[in-house]
């Protein structure tokens, strides 16, 4: 690629998110496209996370675009090998790959406003100009590194999920995991299995409901590869009973509170018929309430705790000494291997996880952190114009990661078929709809658990610096996709530049 070249938009991030949006703008016309990724590889979580036990912790059938389905899952929760191969799909059947570059590490973007454009910095000193950003980056990007003393002492093998060795042998080790969240829950009962002896570091406790997955029989992978509507209604079904179950009992907190304890009451009996001593399943059950902490699916997290080589530790960690743990009780364990399933960083680095400076200077994430995080829509910021941010604050629609993105390429086909209508190539959403939208989302957002249950002891990423749930969009996917149909065009204040390329 030459320096300083110009495209009609720069996506950064080749995961689900920037394929959606690529696929989006060529429907539209928009086919000179560059998308930046700074692995060696499509797929985004799909691809850098390799952990033993990855899956996807929603149902398979709901786990993809509805445009393009897939009637072959292996599984109802389909491992983590099968959404990478999907994603190597999609970018085939719809010709992406030809417009994305691997091993480019954007530092940053800014608006530059004499020429009305972006001009976005690579890693290297390299320049690219676009007439539209989106970043793509997703919303579990940037991996958290705890900050334990010592920790740089450890002399045994240190490994982040995100970074998982698939060379190295945890055989007759002596482990120790840090985290109990989402991806732990699927990762401990894989190390358990191969591991001497495992020290599991708990600070907050997470639900855990059954896990139904059966593998998908062929003859239904051959039913729906024949009849897409039987996938349809399939999927239909699902994100329904998961929306209702799931989403309302969190974020319709106030009006279905007993949906709520429902769920959290399954967990805990899910807890009970896996764990034996009562000890331990003091230790295993959340003092907060369902959903304030993101929840999973599991069969065999709890059961791996009464193991006789696995030990679950809730005392604060003082340091980290070159061969073991010691916690502030004076507890010492020694181990050979420490795994880190510390999770990501959100609000400090991920939200956006590039610098994007705006129009006036404004930057993006220094204006959300010293204010508030805000996006219209989930997706536009004032002062940003001809800028899309796809993992953005309250975007995140319903269960499935892939509701957020067709709800945003709907979006985008009513924005640019606007701006193509009015012969515009500027557009800038106002002040006023942007504030209207975010007093309306927190509002509705009084309503949930988050703000209405008891939080304080989660420990969530769904709270940000200011103390807000500013992540999940809090309506339904039926509503996030009424108005990504129909937001008022006013909204956006669209311009033509005659020097526009």
């Amino acid at each position: 690629m030459d320096q300083n070249v110009h495209h009609d938009a720069v996506i950064v991030g080749a995961g689900f998110g920037g394929m959606g949006a690529a696929i989006q703008l060529k429907r539209m016309g928009l086919t000179d496209i560059a998308i930046l990724e700074r692995e060696d590889a499509l797929g985004g979580t799909w691809h850098v996370n390799r952990y033993p036990g990855l899956a996807v912790d929603i149902p398979s059938v709901s786990y993809s675009y509805s445009f393009e389905p897939n009637p072959y899952w292996s599984r109802l929760f389909a491992p983590g090998a099968e959404l990478e191969r999907y994603a190597g799909h999609v970018a085939d059947k719809y010709d992406l790959r030809r417009h994305m570059r691997f091993g480019a590490v954007v530092e940053g973007a800014r608006w530059d406003e004499d020429a009305q454009r972006w001009v976005v910095s690579v890693e290297g000193g390299e320049q690219i100009t676009a007439r539209y950003l989106l970043t793509a980056t997703g919303f579990l990007s940037q991996p958290h590194l705890p900050d334990i003393p010592g920790i740089e002492s450890f002399e045994g093998k240190v490994v982040h999920t995100t970074a998982w060795d698939d060379s190295y042998d945890l055989t007759g080790r002596r482990a120790a995991i840090i985290g109990t969240g989402a991806t732990a829950v699927q990762l401990i009962p894989e190390v358990a299995r191969r591991v001497a002896e495992l020290t599991v570091y708990q600070r907050t406790p997470i639900y855990v409901v059954p896990k139904v997955d059966v593998p998908i029989p062929g003859p239904v992978q051959k039913l729906f590869a024949r009849i897409p509507l039987a996938q349809r209604a399939a999927r239909a079904v699902s994100g329904s009973v998961l929306e209702l179950l799931m989403v309302s009992a969190v974020l319709h907190f106030k009006q279905a509170k007993f949906l709520n304890k429902a769920a959290a009451a399954a967990a805990r009996a899910h807890l009970r018929a896996q764990v034996g001593d009562a000890e331990l399943r003091r230790k295993l059950t959340p003092d907060y309430d369902f959903g304030c902490k993101r929840p999973t699916f599991s069969n065999s997290y709890y059961r791996t705790f009464t193991r006789p080589h696995v030990r679950l530790e809730t005392g604060t960690i003082e340091r980290i000494e070159p061969n073991a743990i010691v916690t502030a009780d004076g507890s010492r364990t020694e181990i050979d291997t420490l795994i880190l399933a510390t999770g990501f960083n959100l609000w400090d680095v991920n939200f956006p996880a590039i610098e994007v400076i705006g129009r006036e200077g404004r930057n993006l994430g220094k204006w959300w952190r010293d204010n508030r995080f805000q996006a219209y829509e989930g997706v536009s910021v004032p002062r940003f114009p001809n800028f899309l941010s796809l993992a953005s604050p309250y975007s995140y629609s319903g269960l499935s990661y892939f509701t957020t993105i067709e709800s945003q390429m709907a979006h985008m086909d009513r924005l640019f078929g606007e701006l193509r209508r009015r012969g515009a190539d500027v557009f800038e959403v106002t002040e006023q709809a942007n504030a209207e939208f975010l007093d309306r989302m927190t509002a509705k957002l009084g309503d949930s658990v988050f703000y209405g249950g008891s939080c304080q002891t989660a420990h969530s990423y769904y709270f940000n610096q200011h103390g807000e749930a500013a992540i999940l969009r809090p309506t339904s996917t039926v509503n996030a996709f009424r108005e990504a149909h129909s937001f008022p065009l006013d909204d956006y204040e669209m311009r033509s530049y005659a020097g526009a390329r």
